[in-house]
């Protein structure tokens, strides 16, 4: 028998577990504010300082969430200190939703959906700050969207995940009450963000979230929160047909990128606010063996081969190793920086992650590998000069869909 091989086992460390959560959660050299609206007090906190006559990176959290708790993690990540080099960032909290905010008072009237888009210009006059380009998740991306479409003037370009452009159903209406009345609003939070297999199997990054959402948050306010976003309306956007409504179609007038993860319990809707933008300007990002939150990098396991061994070898060994490493975070950046380039605001760099990723698919194909070990990406034309292989993310109606 052949002399047995080693095996080297790399451990991986996902972004978020007990040691290093509060870390990541943690905001680094930022001024506070607390900015007045016609619709209220908005708690802001500005990242850097803005550069010239450029945008702001400006971000807005999920129910359940706040700016450290939704975008921290993310904009700590190494690779995205090339971006925030070129950018400053404005994290916007919804009222009463920042750590540590008081109760409102009894009575009080949350804004509306559409009041807290109305809140983002003040913001922006009271910062001195010209325009934006926005990344939003979940009930963020339907405030940030609702604002592009009223001061499309303020609005550079979206990074929506999760977006949901529907209103809620009368049969989702009831659901909700239903499960109101017999869950509470952290189980309910956690079902917004989680699929049911990422609960059933990612207990830690469960885990993690469940205890910011009870602890972190003030409960009334987010129940406040969540009901506004619960009576959204829909955005009401139709995609623009040449020859038909070209002129006349309500859509986003910039470019957008949406993200969903696959196991994401928001893939349908991302999917039809997808179909309903202008295909010139918007790329869907679907992330193969992805959750609810893109980003934030989540750890999987399963026993499996290390290596093919001759039938007549006596025994089968199994080694531990991770079935999907989940490394969002790095994919995201990377998809982010292309759209950044795509608008000219970043010089072009040096292909990383989206690129292997590409490589990967085309040599995983003639070698019959499953479609969820391998990534691809379909793309229509020639993409600008630092986008892999020509990739431009601003190029008409393309899906990309990348494996971890």
């Amino acid at each position: 028998m052949d002399e047995l091989q080693d095996v080297q086992l790399t451990e991986i460390k996902p972004l978020l577990n007990d040691k290093n959560a509060a870390r990541n959660f943690q905001d680094f050299d930022c001024q506070e504010h607390d900015i007045e609206t016609a619709f209220g007090v908005v708690h802001v906190t500005m990242r850097g300082t803005p550069k010239g006559n450029r945008p702001v990176i400006l971000t807005y959290h999920d129910i359940g969430l706040n700016h450290k708790s939704c975008f921290n993690a993310f904009f700590n990540f190494e690779d995205m200190q090339e971006i925030t080099h070129h950018f400053a960032v404005c994290h916007v909290d919804a009222p009463g939703q920042q750590e540590g905010a008081p109760p409102f008072p009894s009575g009080y009237q949350y804004p509306s959906m559409d009041e807290l888009a109305e809140m983002l210009p003040a913001v922006l006059t009271h910062l001195n700050l010209k325009s934006f380009i926005g990344i939003g998740l979940g009930a963020g991306a339907y405030v940030l969207s609702r604002c592009a479409l009223s001061h499309p003037d303020l609005v550079e370009g979206l990074v929506l995940i999760n977006v949901d452009p529907c209103a809620k159903g009368w049969i989702d209406w009831a659901a909700s009450k239903f499960s109101g009345w017999t869950t509470n609003i952290v189980d309910i939070v956690l079902a917004h963000h989680f699929g049911h297999e990422e609960l059933q199997a990612n207990l830690d990054l469960i885990q993690t979230y469940r205890l910011h959402i009870a602890q972190d948050i003030n409960q009334d306010n987010l129940q406040l929160f969540l009901t506004s976003y619960n009576s959204r309306k829909d955005l009401e956007i139709e995609r623009p047909v040449v020859g038909v409504n070209e002129m006349t179609a309500k859509t986003l007038k910039c470019p957008a990128l949406l993200v969903v993860g696959d196991n994401s319990p928001a893939v349908e809707a991302v999917v039809e606010c997808n179909s309903r933008l202008d295909p010139t300007k918007t790329t869907l990002l679907k992330m193969a063996d992805c959750g609810g939150l893109p980003q934030v990098v989540q750890v999987r396991h399963t026993l499996a081969l290390p290596w093919h061994l001759r039938a007549e070898e006596p025994f089968v060994l199994l080694a531990l190793k991770p079935l999907s490493l989940f490394p969002q975070p790095g994919k995201l950046t990377e998809a982010f920086k292309y759209f950044v380039q795509g608008m000219g605001y970043m010089p072009a760099a040096s292909m990383t992650r989206l690129m292997r990723s590409r490589s990967h698919s085309s040599s995983s194909v003639g070698s019959g590998e499953s479609s969820r070990s391998r990534s691809h990406a379909s793309t229509h034309g020639e993409g600008s000069a630092g986008t892999p292989e020509g990739l431009d993310l601003q190029a008409a109606p393309q899906t990309m869909e990348v494996s971890c």
